[in-house]
């Protein structure tokens, strides 16, 4: 499950490369957790999996959903229309493992990080800086759109922490329905402030299409699963995988080059993930 995860949540630039062009970013974001929402709403007809009946849990479902769809997925796209570079972005939300680690060493909510954990996670963020650094330079970094980059890290992070903290283990497609409808109410009416609109290209609606079916339907369902069930510090240094695997797919999709440094970046962010998930299990 957390192959197929990374895997999958990995073709997020790439599906923002396709679709950017095309859409603004609250408005597309707004069409994806509107058609994920009628999705998951057909198959909880069908199946009829229990909804949560303590109202304060619905709350902590929502919360989530608009920390870690409308505000991390919101920033990210909203960083990149503003010019940030990809590379940059994956580079400042992947400190989330880090940032991770230290609340949960500092707070005691989880055992401490072991000093093989902290290795790997250092280990990891060494490899993603290899991975992203030659494309640190291709944009423009702004206040504003650092800004955003920051706030998507700190909505992942803090998305992942409260979920873990307080959210009880319940049915995933209620729990998604949930967190998307929460996600679409707070994005929506962001959207309508856009001036740009939607040009229904094929790339467009190959773009929407992936995301809602592959990237939320499958990735964000698998990511509350792995939050449910497994440690914030093991389930968060996943995400040192992401920037290594989007190069991987650029490089088979677009061509895009994968210099020594990228493959070296590669294999210390593998080392590094290896170290945390071996580290907790002990």
């Amino acid at each position: 499950m957390p192959a197929v995860f990374v895997l999958i949540w990995s073709t997020g630039f790439i599906v923002a490369r396709y679709g950017m062009p095309h859409a603004p970013p609250l408005t597309f974001l707004s069409w994806r957790y509107a058609l994920s929402a009628l999705a998951f709403g057909l198959w909880i007809a069908l199946s009829r999996p229990a909804f949560p009946r303590n109202g304060a849990q619905v709350l902590h479902l929502a919360l989530t959903g608009v920390l870690m769809h409308a505000g991390y997925l919101g920033g990210v796209w909203a960083a990149v229309k503003a010019g940030i570079p990809a590379g940059t972005v994956a580079l400042i939300v992947g400190l989330q493992p880090v940032l991770t680690a230290l609340w949960v060493s500092a707070s005691g909510q989880e055992a401490r990080a072991s000093a093989r954990q902290w290795l790997g996670l250092l280990l990891g963020l060494l490899g993603l800086l290899l991975v992203v650094w030659r494309k640190l330079g291709t944009g423009e970094v702004t206040g504003f759109n650092l800004l955003l980059s920051i706030g998507a890290l700190l909505c992942i992070t803090v998305g992942t922490l409260y979920q873990k903290r307080h959210v009880k283990p319940c049915d995933v497609r209620t729990a998604s329905f949930v967190q998307l409808l929460a996600a679409l109410v707070v994005t929506l009416p962001l959207a309508a402030l856009e001036s740009e609109g939607m040009r229904w290209h094929p790339e467009l609606i190959g773009a929407l299409a992936w995301s809602v079916g592959a990237l939320t339907l499958g990735a964000s369902s698998l990511l509350y699963l792995l939050i449910q069930r497994g440690a914030a510090t093991r389930v968060t240094s996943l995400m040192y995988l992401v920037p290594p695997c989007t190069a991987l797919l650029a490089w088979l999709l677009f061509g895009e080059p994968l210099g020594p440094a990228v493959l070296a970046g590669m294999a210390l962010t593998a080392l590094g993930v290896s170290l945390v998930v071996r580290g907790a299990g002990r």
